[in-house]
């Protein structure tokens, strides 16, 4: 099975490590799914006004930036989903927002599924629904981990290989709506930036 160049790397990196076969990759990259990009400074997403339903995405190639009311809080960087937290919570609700904004800080690319597919999808394919458990619970604690470190670039993400047991504990929509509830302050922010940080610390 080859799988397409664009691809390549994200096989190599998340999904031959966990044992996915090359055909069982390319059955869930060869439907459903697209490889879109964005050009520097457009929008992924806008807070309060896009829809988490719609799709699920990883990033292929180049940087994006996440800011709440304009304050910087983390980049994403190839080979990490763009929208895990949004998808986990839209398990738990559906017709939510983003409650943050994701702008392409370089030229981008991106594969993105359609989400409600996906889902359909890996109910049938109950390895990779284990595996996508797996990446999204993980994904979702590099972000923690970057919101205490906005610093952490992509080589110091890779070496971080948390078990995705901590997103299982907390809440990604109580995340979410705790930042919602802070002033809009300086003050606000990093009050909940030191909440975020002593939940990553447990």
């Amino acid at each position: 099975i080859k799988i397409e160049k664009e691809l390549s790397s994200l096989y190599k990196r998340m999904f031959e490590p966990l044992h996915v076969p090359p055909e069982l990759f390319q059955r869930l990259t060869g439907q459903f799914c697209n490889i879109q990009t964005l050009k520097t400074g457009q929008a992924y997403a806008a807070e309060d006004k896009t829809s988490v339903d719609d799709r699920l995405s990883i990033l292929l190639k180049g940087k994006m930036k996440v800011s709440y009311r304009g304050h910087f809080l983390h980049n994403i960087y190839p080979c990490a989903f763009i929208d895990s937290p949004e998808f986990r919570s839209t398990q738990m609700n559906r017709g939510e927002k983003f409650q943050v904004t994701i702008i392409a800080d370089d030229n981008c690319k991106f594969l993105c599924w359609s989400r409600e597919r996906l889902t359909y999808f890996l109910e049938c394919e109950p390895f990779l629904y284990e595996i996508f458990k797996y990446l999204i619970g993980k994904d979702i604690t590099n972000k923690l981990y970057s919101l205490n470190d906005p610093t952490l670039n992509d080589k110091a993400s890779k070496r971080i290989d948390r078990q995705p047991s901590l997103c299982s504990q907390l809440s990604v929509m109580q995340m979410r709506n705790s930042m919602a509830s802070t002033s809009d302050s300086e003050d606000g922010l990093q009050m909940f930036l030191r909440g975020t940080s002593s939940a990553s610390s447990l």
